[in-house]
C-alpha cells in the first residue's frame, strides 16, 4: 500500500481487525520511510457495480460519495458514524445482491430513503428534498404528510395536522 504522505510505495501493517460489524477488516499501516501512520479499510467486493445516471452515463459505484451523501442529510442529527457505515454497507450489499453490474440513480435513491426512512425521519426528508428535487414549501408537506404516523400506529390519537402551525 503506498504511503499518502510521501509515496513511498511500501508500508508495514501494525494492527489488523475486523471492523464492528465485521463487514471490513481495518489496517493500521506504518511507512517504514516516513514513519508516518494511517489506516485502510479492506472489504469484500463481490461485483463491479456501475451506476447509470439518469442522462445514460455510467459511473463506477463509490461507497465513499455515498457515505458522503448520507452524511450529509445526517448532519447535526442524533445519527453516528457507525450507523452512517452500518447503512451504506447495507446498501451496497442489497445492490451486490440483485444480480445486476448496472444499477440506475433511481434505484439506488430509493435504497437510500428506505435506509434514512428508518434511520432519522429528518435525514429522510432532507435527503428526499434533493433527491427529489423539491421546489416549494408544498413539496415537503406533502412527503411529511404521506409518511405513517408512528402515534396512530401505536393506537394513540394522531394531534390535528391545523394545529401545528
Amino acid at each position: 500500500m503506498r504511503c499518502p504522505f510521501c509515496l513511498n510505495a511500501d508500508s508495514q501493517v501494525k494492527d489488523s481487525r475486523p471492523t464492528e460489524d465485521g463487514s471490513a477488516i481495518r489496517r493500521r499501516r506504518q511507512c517504514p520511510a516516513c514513519a508516518a501512520r494511517f489506516t485502510t479499510f479492506e472489504r469484500v467486493q463481490l461485483r463491479d457495480l456501475s451506476i447509470v445516471k439518469k442522462s445514460g452515463d455510467k459511473q463506477p459505484f463509490d461507497r465513499d460519495k455515498l457515505a458522503g451523501s448520507i452524511a450529509i442529510a445526517c448532519r447535526k442529527r442524533p445519527v453516528s458514524e457507525e450507523q452512517i457505515e452500518r447503512l451504506v454497507s447495507g446498501i451496497q450489499r442489497q445492490l451486490e445482491s440483485s444480480g445486476q453490474s448496472e444499477i440506475e440513480t433511481d434505484k439506488l435513491g430509493e435504497y437510500v430513503m428506505e435506509g434514512l426512512h428508518a434511520l432519522d425521519e429528518v435525514a429522510y426528508v432532507r435527503f428526499a428534498s434533493v433527491y427529489r428535487e423539491f421546489r416549494e414549501a408544498r413539496d415537503f408537506e406533502k412527503l411529511i404528510g404521506d409518511m405513517p404516523d408512528e402515534k396512530a400506529a401505536n393506537g394513540e390519537r394522531p394531534v390535528p395536522k391545523d394545529t401545528l402551525f
